[in-house]
């Protein structure tokens, strides 16, 4: 299964419990993606339009004052340094500071991750303040989303938006059942009436009080009609002339004889009460004053749960409602909205059509669908960043005879404390929560001995390499004959039997150091346990394991050449080994499983040193065959090396992932094109070893060295569009081994001329 491209997200807007559209929308989209994608972390970054801010929930990380500029570069420092795969922006002018909301600007050009715009305001004729702010929004963002076919339109018109750069999402809406209105009427005494509803938050271009002078007329047909108006008053309207409007309206029903049939709720209502009120409607009316209006909330979750609506012809209503999906009355017209409610409540074949039409498209609308939209632009968003990166930071050229890296310890050694090495990190700090594992401690094993053979720091390898084979013998448990592999901080062992990948690694390492170990003391004790591990090996189904054991059988073998039982063993591994390719190989896909995985070299350099040492050239040609087609498939078009991504690996007929490319493919990598150069002296494994080596040193996709030179240490992977900042075990190891292979093998070719005539060939 694949792994999720994005795995945090921020929402940047209002939120609840601040009373707006947008806050409501922000908390529901948020919810909306938590619901399908709960692997997926959410962090909000609030906007605040008072001094004491909000009761926030816990998802809400960090607050703005709307006006405090200051506040959004804060804002963007806390965004970058919270690792976030991408920032969720809802944009409406007027929540933002600044002439037009241009102190979001400021968040915006400090960001150093993808931007996904979400625009809930698109003018066809803005000022000029307003046309600077949106051309910038437009530049800055990876992704525009609209909620309408007219708002995508503008957008190209006016603002000169990349249509390629535009996703139309609808606003999404909750999921509720088609019920019949009578079901939820009693809820609030209306039971044997005729109901119309407008809800939202009320404030004067809403246009209530045309409906309330079309009602006279209603009741003189329909006399049990009921008008439910719905929503407290705008907070900015209360603070500027508190509750006047409603007044007005309360006013204005009570001179036109109707106040017993307008029912006012001056509430702001939970999600699930304003469920009920509009299951209660038989109709919904949206008198809105003004045209450009691209999306309304209000609407989309009344057509969505199947409701006949009336409305003027704002932006979305005249795009929602076409085809007869609802009925379009002109502005500020009472006599028309008397013949539509009227209409619809005298043609009850109609108004069910109406309604089975508006929820058949509502079900397009809901929030679970509209999340997956939205996640959608999400990962689009981080790739287009991405191939942006690549595109303005070209990958420099290394050349063969650049001098590698001098070997350094520092890091090294904070992962390491008196047990063994610590498995995973926090960025440089070793993660005590995840604590040790065998994997782990037989590469570091091996790497003692590769960079005391350089003769790099020998009293420190030496202490290292005693704690590294102290792990893998409290490792071995005598009664499976096997490693375990995982333990605690606390150092108890979490698995009463150890992976095979962890059992062929333990047996790599342990043949290593009996081979060419530099303390005796500690060779006899890798010997002693290889050969109690060794049985084991005969049960080992996964083709990796046996490809770390034939390695590591390969190696003891370069001191015990007569060990009759370790060489028999090693040609059952080999035929083993060479039966799964003649198995699963073809000329297309010269590999032996159905999918490029993990560690993947390690398959034909096992072959390689295999046929070499055994003198079997059929084996040998296989492993290197095998090898260079692999090669083949980890070589980008500008020829540096881009390993099979961990996000979803590479199956056969499939497609690769390219992301997250992981240091330990670039380092067995290295080491199968040296064992291939080592047996051959083709220069060509050589070139290659190299390219692979120079994948950490910023020759890749992103142009970024992955590794730190100065304490040598190696992060984690190479992202879509960013390194993976912590510097774990095997991201360090995989560094500082195929360093020392390269390193030993410049060494071995003893003078200038021969290291010369290698480059120059």
């Amino acid at each position: 299964m694949q792994v999720p491209e994005i795995r945090k997200i921020a929402f940047l807007g209002n939120y609840q419990p601040r009373r707006c559209g947008i806050a409501t929308f922000t908390t529901d989209l948020c919810a909306a993606v938590a619901g399908q994608y709960p692997e997926v972390e959410r962090l909000v970054v609030a906007l605040n339009d008072q001094p004491a801010g909000y009761d926030y929930p816990p998802e809400v990380r960090f607050e703005i004052a709307a006006q405090d500029l200051c506040a959004y570069q804060r804002a963007a420092d806390f965004l970058n340094h919270a690792q976030v795969d991408a920032v969720c922006v809802q944009h409406e002018f007027g929540i933002y500071g600044g002439p037009a909301g241009q102190h979001l600007l400021t968040l915006l050009r400090d960001l150093t991750v993808p931007i996904v715009t979400t625009l809930h305001t698109v003018l066809a004729e803005p000022n000029p303040e307003q046309r600077h702010v949106m051309a910038e929004i437009v530049r800055l963002s990876s992704r525009l989303v609209v909620m309408t076919e007219r708002a995508a339109q503008l957008m190209q018109k006016v603002f000169q938006a990349p249509s390629e750069k535009i996703d139309l999402i609808p606003h999404g809406i909750p999921d509720v059942p088609f019920v019949d209105p009578n079901y939820y009427k009693d809820l609030f005494k209306v039971e044997g009436k005729q109901v119309l509803l407008t809800f939202g938050l009320l404030s004067p271009n809403k246009g209530i009080e045309y409906v309330l002078d079309a009602l006279p007329a209603i009741l003189k047909q329909f006399p049990d009609v009921v008008y439910i108006v719905l929503g407290a008053t705008h907070p900015a309207l209360i603070r500027e002339q508190g509750e006047a409007y409603r007044k007005s309206l309360e006013e204005r029903a009570r001179k036109n004889g109707v106040a017993g049939s307008v029912h006012f709720h001056n509430q702001f209502v939970s999600l699930d009460e304003l469920k009920e009120f509009i299951g209660a409607a038989d109709i919904y009316i949206t008198p809105y004053l003004v045209e450009a209006q691209v999306t309304s909330g209000t609407l989309a979750y009344t057509f969505g749960s199947g409701k006949a609506v009336v409305s003027t012809p704002y932006w979305h209503a005249a795009e929602l409602l076409a085809d007869d999906r609802g009925v379009l009355v002109p502005f500020r017209d009472s006599a028309a909205i008397v013949s539509a409610v009227t209409g619809l409540l005298g043609d009850d074949t109609r108004r069910h059509e109406m309604r089975k039409q508006a929820y058949k498209l509502g079900r397009k609308m809901i929030w679970s669908e509209v999340a997956h939209g939205y996640m959608h632009s999400f990962q689009h968003a981080r790739r287009t960043r991405a191939a942006l990166l690549r595109k303005f930071h070209p990958v420099s050229h290394f050349s063969l005879a650049e001098p590698l890296p001098t070997p350094q310890l520092e890091h090294l050694c904070a992962m390491t404390d008196s047990t063994g090495m610590f498995q995973h990190s926090r960025f440089t700090a070793p993660n005590f929560s995840h604590g040790y594992c065998t994997d782990d401690n037989a590469r570091a094993l091996i790497a003692t001995v590769l960079l005391g053979e350089l003769g790099e720091d020998p009293a420190r390898l030496d202490a290292l390499a005693t704690r590294y084979a102290s792990f893998l013998h409290h490792a071995f448990d005598p009664a499976t004959g096997r490693f375990l592999n995982f333990m605690n901080f606390d150092r108890n062992w979490q698995e009463s039997l150890g992976s095979e990948d962890s059992h062929g690694r333990a047996l790599w390492a342990l043949g290593v150091y009996t081979a060419r170990g530099q303390q005796r003391g500690l060779q006899l004790l890798a010997q002693q346990l290889f050969e109690r591990a060794l049985p084991a090996v005969n049960g080992l189904g996964a083709i990796r394991a046996t490809a770390f054991a034939l390695i590591g059988l390969n190696e003891y073998l370069r001191r015990f050449a007569g060990d009759r039982q370790v060489a028999h063993l090693r040609d059952q591994l080999v035929a083993r080994l060479m039966t799964a390719f003649e198995a699963n190989a073809d000329e297309q896909w010269l590999w032996p499983e159905n999918i490029l995985a993990y560690d993947n070299a390690k398959l034909p350099h096992a072959l390689i040193v295999s046929g070499h040492r055994m003198q079997q050239p059929a084996i040998m040609e296989t492993g290197l065959k095998v090898l260079r087609w692999l090669v083949e498939q980890q070589t980008a078009e500008a020829g540096y090396f881009r390993p099979i991504g961990s996000n979803g690996f590479y199956p056969r007929g499939g497609v690769r992932a390219e992301f997250d490319q992981q240091p330990v493919e670039a380092q067995s990598t290295v080491s199968a094109c040296l064992a291939a150069y080592r047996c051959t002296s083709d220069r060509y494994w050589y070139e290659q070893a190299r390219l692979a080596f120079d994948w950490f040193l910023g020759r890749n996709d992103l142009g970024l060295p992955v590794c730190d030179m100065l304490t040598g240490s190696c992060r984690d992977g190479l992202q879509v569009d960013r390194l993976n900042q912590n510097q774990g075990a095997e991201s360090t190891l995989s560094y500082l081994l195929a360093l020392a292979e390269l390193q030993q093998l410049r060494h071995s070719l003893h003078d200038a001329v021969s290291l010369g005539r290698l480059i120059a060939q």
